[in-house]
C-alpha cells in the first residue's frame, strides 16, 4: 500500500471528501535489493545460522558438484521451466494434486507467460544442480525496477540439506547484484515460515474499498461480506489441515 496508485486514490478521494478503507492488512517478505547481498543475509540469519547453511550447503555438494543456472532466453526458459514443473510435481503439491503441471489449464498458462516474458526480459528460471540432478528450482518474474520471487520447488528428499534455502540465498545474490533491480516481492504467505527470516523487510498489503459516493451503506455491507468470506475460508482451510494430519497419521 506503499504504491503510486494507491496514494493517488487516497489523494482524489479526500478531495472528494472521501475515504478509503482498509481490510485484512498484512505484511510479506520484501528484499531491498539496493544493499549488498551478504551484508542483508549475515544480519538477518546471523553468523550460527550462515555457518549452518554453508555445512548443509557441502553435504549437497557431496552428490555431484553444485551450479547455478540461470536461464533468461526462451529456449533456455522453456528447458528450465519443464525441469521446475517436474520437481513441483515430485513433492507434496503432486502429492496433493495441486502442481502447475497436473491442471492442464494452468501448465498451459505457466508456458505461455514463461515463453511471452522471457522474450522481452521480463522471467527468468534458477536451477541449483548438484551434478546432474536439479535439487531446487524457482521462477523470477520481472517488470522495471521491481522483481517477484514468483515460485520456488526443491528435492523433498535433501530436505535436511535445505536445497531451498540455499537456492534462495543464490537468488537473493543474483537479484542484489542486479543494479536494474530496486526491490523483490517474495509473493509469499503473510507468516511464511523461511523467507520472513531471510528477507527482513516487509511489503504492506490489504484489501482496499474505494467509496464510489458518500453513502457508506455499501461499503459496510462489502465490508461485512469480506469478512464473512475471510472467516469462512480460514474455518476450511483449518479443518482441511486437521484432516490431512489424520490422514497422513494413520498411513
Amino acid at each position: 500500500m506503499n504504491g503510486v496508485a494507491f496514494h493517488s486514490f487516497r489523494r482524489a478521494l479526500k478531495e472528494r471528501g472521501l475515504t478509503i478503507e482498509i481490510q485484512n492488512r498484512r505484511e510479506r517478505a520484501r528484499l531491498n535489493s539496493m544493499f549488498d547481498a551478504d551484508t542483508q543475509l549475515l544480519d538477518s540469519l546471523g553468523a550460527k545460522k550462515m555457518k549452518e547453511l554453508k555445512r548443509q550447503r557441502n553435504r549437497l555438494a557431496d552428490r555431484g558438484t553444485l551450479s547455478l543456472e540461470i536461464a533468461r532466453t526462451p529456449t533456455e526458459v522453456a528447458s528450465a521451466l519443464e525441469q521446475f514443473l517436474a520437481l513441483e510435481a515430485s513433492g507434496w503439491k503432486g502429492k496433493r494434486s495441486t502442481a502447475l503441471i497436473q491442471n492442464a489449464g494452468d501448465a498451459a498458462f505457466i508456458r505461455e507467460a514463461a515463453s511471452g516474458l522471457s522474450a522481452v526480459g521480463q522471467f527468468e528460471a534458477l536451477t541449483l544442480r548438484a551434478g546432474d540432478r536439479v535439487v531446487a528450482s524457482s521462477l523470477i518474474v520481472r517488470r522495471g525496477r521491481h522483481a517477484s520471487f514468483f515460485k520456488m520447488a526443491h528435492d523433498e528428499g535433501e530436505a535436511k540439506n535445505s536445497p531451498g534455502v540455499q537456492l534462495t540465498l543464490d537468488l537473493t545474490r543474483h537479484l542484489c547484484a542486479d543494479t536494474s533491480i530496486e526491490e523483490v516481492d517474495s509473493t509469499a504467505d503473510a507468516k511464511h515460515p523461511m523467507i520472513n527470516h531471510i528477507w527482513r523487510d516487509r511489503l504492506v498489503l490489504g484489501d482496499v474499498f474505494i467509496p464510489l459516493t458518500g453513502q457508506n451503506f455499501g461499503t459496510a455491507a462489502i465490508r461485512m461480506i469480506v469478512l464473512a468470506r475471510d472467516a469462512l475460508y480460514s474455518c476450511a482451510r483449518h479443518s482441511i489441515h486437521k484432516l490431512r494430519a489424520i490422514r497422513e497419521k494413520h498411513k
